[in-house]
């Protein structure tokens, strides 16, 4: 497959952190990027992905990537597939920053970080953290037994000792040369995955960037943050998100399981088009139908995606029974395009790529206003609105697209409140029908008009 992982944009210079877990690599990560984007908790092991971010200091800008802990040997599974994921950081990286622990002191695993980091012949910045004053800089005396100069003792929770760190890190950064239009983020499709724990979010992600980006393990709840990642495609470039799984509140049970689940509804908000994988063999499940209905709301583009078809005994109508399962348990979203794939063996994943292309085109279409007021009079002449309190006619005057994005219709009337719900589904309908929005939600505002202009002309019947 022709997919390319873009680990930076316009030749940002990428700094890599690199650590043993819960050393303060998400709150330095957290630090330099100026917001909450890595989870932070007293917890070893919570960071297990590599989590970038872009940050700007002084006019010079860089990625930065948040690594998983470092254990160089150890025998754990889920450690030894965050030592992959740090490697694979280690080798894209142009600056690599190791942060040493100093409350906690030296410990035989910084020394073989540090030789390891020495073989990539990279400018490596070693950084000692949870250093809260200058009475505790003596906590970082040990670390010179490591034979690399300078240290920078430092506190990433306080922000002590970070100004000369950063003054030595932006000498390494080259200043930003200008970037064209061409260059600008604006053309990135911005697409939420989401679902249930062990759907296969993280797997799919994998199976389109042709590497293990993410770590995919059969155990529930792998992916505990919401992780970005930019694929580009015959020209094209998709910023994927891969996010935390979403559990029901009952199984939440500690306060990293809380945070994740706020991560992945924050996820949605950040997202243009929102990919929800369910496992076919469940079908549509309370849980998926309430992250269905939040993505719903807020008005993105929605593509349902039966994951694990491999699994499923099939014959000729097997597709269209599942289609018409999530039909009537997903009613509000009988518009949007449904795919069965396989993550695992890669059967008809490609084709989400297309699914994608195409939402994305009716997401940002854009419909003239005199288009607009032409389809009301036809509309409304074949299908009258009914009466407001069985005394006055119902009338739409005018309207006019207001948004892309979802495409969003503000129509001006006599009585707003008097529209039934399901006459504004019938629009809904009709102006997916007539302008070929496809599988994009098409938002409608009802508003009263407020007395009248060379534009509010009411309708002229034909």
């Amino acid at each position: 497959m022709c997919y390319t992982l873009i680990m930076r944009k316009n030749s940002k210079m990428l700094v890599a952190l690199v650590g043993r877990p819960n050393v303060g690599k998400s709150t330095m990560f957290n630090l330099m990027v100026g917001s909450r984007k890595a989870l932070v908790e007293d917890t070893p092991g919570l960071t297990r992905d590599r989590n970038y971010a872009e940050v700007t200091i002084e006019e010079k800008t860089f990625i930065v990537v948040d690594t998983g802990g470092f254990e160089p040997s150890s025998p754990d599974i889920m450690l030894s597939q965050m030592r992959v994921q740090t490697m694979v950081a280690i080798e894209e990286a142009d600056l690599i920053v190791f942060l040493g622990d100093g409350k906690s002191g030296i410990s035989p695993t910084d020394f073989e970080i540090v030789r390891a980091l020495q073989r990539t012949n990279k400018k490596v910045f070693t950084v000692v953290n949870k250093i809260d004053s200058e009475k505790s800089e003596n906590l970082a005396v040990d670390f010179f037994s490591l034979g690399v100069e300078p240290i920078f003792p430092v506190s990433a929770k306080t922000g002590y000792g970070m100004g000369e760190f950063i003054d030595a890190l932006l000498k390494e950064i080259p200043a930003e040369k200008s970037a064209s239009k061409s260059d600008s983020a604006d053309s990135l499709i911005n697409l939420a995955v989401v679902g249930r724990p062990n759907v296969g979010k993280s797997t799919l992600i994998n199976l389109l960037l042709g590497k293990e980006r993410l770590v995919a393990n059969p155990e529930p709840g792998t992916t505990r943050d919401s992780i970005d990642t930019i694929v580009r495609r015959d020209g094209k470039e998709y910023l994927f998100i891969d996010t935390a799984g979403i559990r029901r509140r009952s199984r939440i049970v500690d306060r990293v399981e809380k945070y994740t689940v706020i991560k992945a509804f924050d996820t949605i908000n950040r997202a243009d088009i929102v990919i929800l994988m369910m496992d076919a063999r469940e079908g549509v499940t309370e849980q998926d139908a309430r992250i269905a209905g939040y993505a719903f709301e807020r008005g993105r583009g929605i593509i349902l995606v039966l994951n694990k078809w491999d699994l499923i005994e099939k014959d000729e109508k097997t597709i269209d029974t599942f289609i018409l399962m999530l039909r009537n348990s997903l009613k509000y979203l009988d518009y949007a395009p449904v795919v069965s794939i396989s993550a695992l063996k890669g059967t008809r994943a490609a084709k989400l790529f297309k699914l994608i292309d195409e939402l994305d085109e009716n997401f940002r279409k854009r419909i003239p206003t005199s288009e607009i007021n032409k389809f009301l009079a036809d509309v409304v002449a074949q299908n009258p609105l009914g009466m407001h309190r069985k005394t006055k006619r119902i009338k739409i005057y005018y309207g006019t697209q207001v948004q892309v994005a979802p495409p969003t219709f503000m129509f001006f009337c006599n009585y707003p409140e008097s529209i039934h719900f399901s006459y504004q589904r019938f629009l809904q309908n009709r102006l997916r029908e007539v302008f070929q929005f496809g599988g994009a939600p098409i938002k409608l505002l009802l508003r009263k008009r407020q007395g009248r202009s060379l534009q509010q002309t009411r309708f002229v019947k034909r």
